[in-house]
């Protein structure tokens, strides 16, 4: 017999953290994790659309990570918990600032700033820069209001948006389409 999806515990706007806590589903905590939930979905939707083998590697790993860091917030900082909740690592970063090395060294030099748009792929991998960019906002802000002691969330999240940045760019290099230049009217 499969189990219920639905609990019903959640009807009356209160949600559960790991560790049993329960806040209101607002809490600013919630609002964190459940941003990096939205740039993992957005992240699945943006390899559904490659197919370069090395970029698609990349996301499955990148989709981990987010997992890592959406439990982390997920958990009560101020219970002791049974579950080994994953930490990331200062590898982590430096995997994305080579692999943002590797395809700037590729791409031409940008010399205006650039829309997103020109294909598909390009314009998710644009959409997980900008959620990427509000949940690095969110917990900051929850970093600010409740101490985080995991620094390495903050920096990787900021590292993140630069690699999907450049991704979206060398995803338009792969594909042959263009990229779009912000030019401003006079």
């Amino acid at each position: 017999m499969s189990t219920k999806i639905y609990t019903k515990t959640g009807d009356a706007g209160k949600t559960s953290l790991i560790g049993g806590t329960k806040v209101p589903k607002s809490h600013i905590r919630i609002q964190a994790y459940g941003t990096v939930d939205e740039l993992n979905a957005f992240t699945g939707l943006l390899n559904d659309q490659l197919s370069d083998a090395h970029s698609r590697e990349l996301l499955l790993e990148i989709q981990d990570r987010l997992f890592t860091i959406g439990s982390s917030l997920a958990r009560d900082p101020d219970k002791e918990i049974a579950m080994k909740i994953p930490d990331l690592k200062e590898s982590d970063i430096l995997l994305l600032e080579n692999e943002i090395d590797q395809m700037n060294a590729k791409l031409p030099e940008m010399k205006s700033f650039i829309l997103p748009g020109g294909h598909m792929a390009v314009s998710t991998a644009h959409i997980c820069r900008t959620i990427c960019r509000r949940a690095e906002r969110l917990i900051v802000e929850l970093d600010e209001k409740e101490h985080l002691d995991q620094p390495l969330i903050i920096k990787y999240l900021n590292r993140l948006s630069d690699y999907f940045f450049v991704l979206a760019r060398w995803i338009g290099h792969l594909l042959g389409a263009a990229e779009i230049k912000w030019i401003p009217r006079k």
